[in-house]
């Protein structure tokens, strides 16, 4: 049991050693922006993330029209 639990942190160490690896000898350090949101080629055709979607959603219309009618 002991040699499984071992073995097991032996290769999440080695898994993060070449992801720091990795971080390092990339051109600025950091990992490529997958994002929905990152890529100019969505952006482009207007096509957002569901996060940024929400967001725009809920953000405060100007313009509205005002339900509560106070007489």
């Amino acid at each position: 049991m002991f040699k499984t639990l071992l073995f097991a942190l032996l290769i999440i160490a080695i898994s993060f050693a070449l992801l720091a690896i990795t971080i390092i000898i990339k051109k600025n350090g950091r990992f490529p922006n997958t994002h929905v949101g990152g890529s100019k080629a969505m952006r482009k055709r207007g096509i957002k993330c569901v996060q940024s979607q929400d967001k725009d959603a809920r953000r405060e219309n100007p313009m509205r029209v005002s339900e509560s009618s106070k007489r």
